[in-house]
């Protein structure tokens, strides 16, 4: 929740969106305006990044956590390369929030590892909707936008095959019988 004065988390979604509409309008403007514009917004950046590195570095390792445990200040410390947890973990923890509600609806998800920029992530999905009703989104895909959203330097993720069910051998066929 909100401060007072301070923006929900909806609310900063609009403007990233609306950001991200007004950089590409600029990056795409012909002539010295708009690469004047493009790079005054470049080192803008790179100012913020250091102003967050510095917080990081005198912040207590707990305010660290706290501080990329916030949604917005966790993707700005991601851009700017200063995370303090490695996309594997981060990754993690967005399959584990997920696992619950897979699990209500008889699937399961498990984050198999993380190879360079590629995640790779076990998904069954149970009954009702998992497939995706009328050709909605599936488990699969809500699994792939947590974790990019969780880990945006991963490139992919891979979704690997469910392990085969267990064979079915019947007790007699293991029991050795004498020959009379």
């Amino acid at each position: 929740m909100a401060d007072a004065g301070r923006l929900a988390n909806p609310e900063v979604e609009a403007r990233l969106a609306r950001l991200n509409e007004l950089l590409a309008g600029l990056e795409s403007a012909q002539g010295p305006a708009g690469t004047t514009a493009v790079e005054a917004v470049r080192v803008l950046t790179e100012v913020y990044g250091e102003a967050l590195a510095r917080v990081l570095d005198l912040a207590a390792e707990q305010l660290s956590g706290q501080l990329a445990g916030d949604e917005l200040l966790g993707h700005l410390l991601v851009l700017h390369g200063l995370h303090p947890e490695p996309p594997a973990r981060r990754a993690e923890r967005a399959v584990d929030r997920l696992r619950p509600a897979v699990r209500e609806r008889g699937g399961d998800v498990e984050l198999v590892g993380v190879d360079g920029e590629v995640a790779r992530v076990r998904v069954s999905e149970g009954g009702g909707c998992g497939s995706g009703c009328g050709g909605g989104p599936t488990v699969a895909d809500a699994v792939r936008e947590a974790v990019l959203a969780a880990a945006p330097e991963l490139t992919a993720v891979e979704q690997l095959p469910a392990p085969p069910a267990p064979a079915f051998v019947p007790l007699d066929s293991l029991l050795v019988r004498e020959a009379r």
